[in-house]
Protein backbone atom coordinates (compact mmCIF):
# COMPACT_ATOMS: atom_id res chain seq x y z
CA UNK A 1 0.00 0.00 0.00
CA UNK A 2 1.27 3.41 -1.06
CA UNK A 3 1.62 6.18 1.43
CA UNK A 4 -1.32 7.81 0.07
CA UNK A 5 -3.41 5.07 0.21
CA UNK A 6 -2.59 4.20 3.79
CA UNK A 7 -3.42 7.62 4.86
CA UNK A 8 -6.61 8.26 2.91
CA UNK A 9 -7.66 4.94 4.62
CA UNK A 10 -6.44 6.49 8.11
CA UNK A 11 -8.23 9.71 7.50
CA UNK A 12 -11.46 8.29 6.53
CA UNK A 13 -11.37 5.92 9.37
CA UNK A 14 -10.75 8.94 11.36
CA UNK A 15 -13.96 10.41 10.44
CA UNK A 16 -15.99 8.07 10.28
CA UNK A 17 -15.07 6.04 13.42
CA UNK A 18 -14.49 8.86 15.88
CA UNK A 19 -16.56 11.98 17.81
CA UNK A 20 -16.75 15.19 16.63
CA UNK A 21 -13.40 17.44 17.98
CA UNK A 22 -14.24 18.92 21.13
CA UNK A 23 -15.21 22.74 20.14
CA UNK A 24 -12.39 24.25 22.19
CA UNK A 25 -9.62 21.91 19.65
CA UNK A 26 -11.66 23.53 16.74
CA UNK A 27 -11.86 27.28 17.00
CA UNK A 28 -9.63 30.17 18.76
CA UNK A 29 -10.28 30.17 22.51
CA UNK A 30 -10.80 33.77 22.02
CA UNK A 31 -13.79 33.54 20.28
CA UNK A 32 -16.54 34.04 21.51
CA UNK A 33 -20.36 34.00 20.19
CA UNK A 34 -20.78 33.86 16.54
CA UNK A 35 -18.32 35.77 14.16
CA UNK A 36 -18.67 36.03 10.33
CA UNK A 37 -16.06 33.67 9.02
CA UNK A 38 -14.14 34.54 5.83
CA UNK A 39 -13.10 30.96 3.93
CA UNK A 40 -9.37 30.17 4.20
CA UNK A 41 -7.05 26.75 3.39
CA UNK A 42 -3.98 25.37 3.96
CA UNK A 43 -2.21 22.46 2.14
CA UNK A 44 -0.66 19.78 4.66
CA UNK A 45 1.93 18.30 2.22
CA UNK A 46 3.13 15.22 3.28
CA UNK A 47 6.35 14.25 1.39
CA UNK A 48 6.61 10.88 -0.39
CA UNK A 49 9.44 9.19 1.91
CA UNK A 50 10.59 6.23 3.44
CA UNK A 51 10.02 8.63 6.55
CA UNK A 52 7.85 10.72 5.03
CA UNK A 53 8.31 14.49 5.74
CA UNK A 54 5.87 17.50 6.69
CA UNK A 55 6.57 20.62 4.57
CA UNK A 56 5.96 24.25 7.05
CA UNK A 57 6.52 27.47 6.39
CA UNK A 58 8.27 30.42 8.67
CA UNK A 59 5.94 33.65 7.54
CA UNK A 60 8.84 36.81 6.86
CA UNK A 61 8.63 39.41 9.78
CA UNK A 62 7.64 42.15 8.12
CA UNK A 63 4.12 40.69 7.81
CA UNK A 64 1.55 42.42 9.71
CA UNK A 65 0.16 39.72 11.36
CA UNK A 66 1.74 36.59 12.95
CA UNK A 67 5.21 37.59 11.55
CA UNK A 68 7.67 35.12 12.01
CA UNK A 69 5.16 32.43 12.84
CA UNK A 70 5.09 28.64 11.66
CA UNK A 71 2.25 27.78 8.83
CA UNK A 72 1.26 25.47 6.38
CA UNK A 73 0.70 27.06 3.09
CA UNK A 74 -2.37 28.61 2.41
CA UNK A 75 -5.10 31.41 3.23
CA UNK A 76 -7.89 32.81 1.81
CA UNK A 77 -9.89 31.06 -0.87
CA UNK A 78 -10.55 33.62 -3.56
CA UNK A 79 -13.77 33.61 -5.55
CA UNK A 80 -11.73 32.22 -8.36
CA UNK A 81 -11.20 29.07 -6.88
CA UNK A 82 -13.36 26.23 -7.11
CA UNK A 83 -12.98 25.56 -3.73
CA UNK A 84 -11.00 24.88 -0.54
CA UNK A 85 -8.68 22.43 -1.97
CA UNK A 86 -8.04 24.58 -5.22
CA UNK A 87 -7.37 27.39 -2.98
CA UNK A 88 -5.18 25.64 -0.70
CA UNK A 89 -2.84 24.29 -4.36
CA UNK A 90 -2.59 28.02 -5.23
CA UNK A 91 -1.50 29.69 -2.28
CA UNK A 92 0.96 26.41 -2.15
CA UNK A 93 2.36 27.16 -5.43
CA UNK A 94 2.45 31.30 -4.27
CA UNK A 95 4.23 30.81 -1.26
CA UNK A 96 6.51 28.28 -1.75
CA UNK A 97 6.42 27.29 -5.78
CA UNK A 98 4.99 23.81 -5.47
CA UNK A 99 3.31 22.91 -8.45
CA UNK A 100 -0.63 21.81 -8.01
CA UNK A 101 -0.54 18.64 -10.26
CA UNK A 102 2.54 17.17 -8.18
CA UNK A 103 0.01 17.18 -4.90
CA UNK A 104 -2.27 13.79 -4.73
CA UNK A 105 -4.79 15.19 -3.01
CA UNK A 106 -5.95 12.92 0.79
CA UNK A 107 -9.15 14.93 1.47
CA UNK A 108 -9.78 17.30 4.03
CA UNK A 109 -9.80 17.40 7.61
CA UNK A 110 -11.16 19.63 10.95
CA UNK A 111 -12.08 22.77 9.68
CA UNK A 112 -10.55 25.35 12.34
CA UNK A 113 -11.98 28.92 13.39
CA UNK A 114 -9.97 31.87 13.69
CA UNK A 115 -10.40 35.03 16.08
CA UNK A 116 -8.81 36.93 12.91
CA UNK A 117 -12.06 35.54 11.07
CA UNK A 118 -11.10 32.51 9.32
CA UNK A 119 -12.84 29.57 8.59
CA UNK A 120 -9.67 27.10 8.01
CA UNK A 121 -10.03 23.96 5.96
CA UNK A 122 -6.66 21.85 6.17
CA UNK A 123 -6.03 19.95 3.05
CA UNK A 124 -3.91 16.80 3.34
CA UNK A 125 -1.79 15.82 0.05
CA UNK A 126 0.85 13.74 -0.85
CA UNK A 127 3.51 15.27 -3.06
CA UNK A 128 7.05 13.62 -4.40
CA UNK A 129 10.30 14.25 -1.94
CA UNK A 130 12.59 16.68 -2.83
CA UNK A 131 10.89 19.02 -4.99
CA UNK A 132 12.82 22.73 -5.63
CA UNK A 133 10.86 24.48 -3.65
CA UNK A 134 11.41 28.35 -3.55
CA UNK A 135 9.84 30.72 -0.37
CA UNK A 136 8.18 33.94 -2.22
CA UNK A 137 10.06 36.70 -1.08
CA UNK A 138 7.91 39.40 1.01
CA UNK A 139 5.13 36.62 2.69
CA UNK A 140 7.67 34.09 3.04
CA UNK A 141 10.85 34.06 4.91
CA UNK A 142 11.71 30.13 4.99
CA UNK A 143 9.99 26.53 4.60
CA UNK A 144 11.28 23.62 6.10
CA UNK A 145 10.46 20.02 6.72
CA UNK A 146 9.88 17.96 9.67
CA UNK A 147 9.18 14.57 9.94
CA UNK A 148 5.76 14.15 10.14
CA UNK A 149 6.09 11.61 13.17
CA UNK A 150 7.24 14.34 15.34
CA UNK A 151 4.69 15.85 14.33
CA UNK A 152 1.96 14.00 14.81
CA UNK A 153 3.24 12.18 18.04
CA UNK A 154 1.18 13.49 21.01
CA UNK A 155 4.65 13.00 23.05
CA UNK A 156 5.92 15.98 21.24
CA UNK A 157 2.67 18.14 21.76
CA UNK A 158 2.77 20.58 25.05
CA UNK A 159 -0.25 22.12 26.60
CA UNK A 160 -0.29 25.30 27.64
CA UNK A 161 -3.01 27.34 29.29
CA UNK A 162 -2.88 31.15 29.43
CA UNK A 163 -5.57 33.51 31.18
CA UNK A 164 -7.65 35.29 29.00
CA UNK A 165 -10.74 37.75 29.34
CA UNK A 166 -11.34 36.44 32.69
CA UNK A 167 -10.95 32.47 31.53
CA UNK A 168 -8.72 29.75 31.24
CA UNK A 169 -7.87 28.75 27.70
CA UNK A 170 -5.53 26.57 26.29
CA UNK A 171 -3.34 26.31 23.18
CA UNK A 172 -0.59 23.72 22.14
CA UNK A 173 3.40 23.84 21.19
CA UNK A 174 5.64 21.48 19.34
CA UNK A 175 9.24 21.97 19.43
CA UNK A 176 11.65 20.47 16.47
CA UNK A 177 15.28 21.52 16.71
CA UNK A 178 14.92 25.70 16.84
CA UNK A 179 11.48 25.80 15.84
CA UNK A 180 8.45 26.96 17.78
CA UNK A 181 4.95 25.65 16.11
CA UNK A 182 1.97 26.73 17.77
CA UNK A 183 -1.54 28.56 17.76
CA UNK A 184 -3.39 27.47 14.68
CA UNK A 185 -0.86 25.37 12.97
CA UNK A 186 -0.29 23.01 16.41
CA UNK A 187 -3.96 23.04 16.40
CA UNK A 188 -4.13 21.58 13.33
CA UNK A 189 -1.72 19.13 13.88
CA UNK A 190 -3.30 17.87 16.91
CA UNK A 191 -6.55 17.65 15.43
CA UNK A 192 -4.80 15.71 12.20
CA UNK A 193 -3.20 13.32 15.09
CA UNK A 194 -6.42 12.15 16.08
CA UNK A 195 -8.11 11.28 13.04
CA UNK A 196 -4.71 9.91 11.37
CA UNK A 197 -4.75 7.59 14.60
CA UNK A 198 -1.69 8.59 16.49
CA UNK A 199 -3.50 9.93 19.26
CA UNK A 200 -6.84 9.81 20.72
CA UNK A 201 -9.99 13.02 21.38
CA UNK A 202 -10.11 14.15 25.04
CA UNK A 203 -13.41 13.33 26.41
Amino acid sequence: MTLAERLRVALDKGHRGTDALPLADTRDPRIEGDILLAPAAVLVAVTDRPDPGLILTQRSSALRKHAGQIAFPGGRVDEADANEIAGALREAQEEIALPPHQVQVIGTSDRYHTFTGFDIVPVLGVIPPDLPLRAQEGEVADWFELPLAYALDPANRIRREVEFAGATRHYYEIFWEERRIWGITAAILANLSRRLGHDHVAA
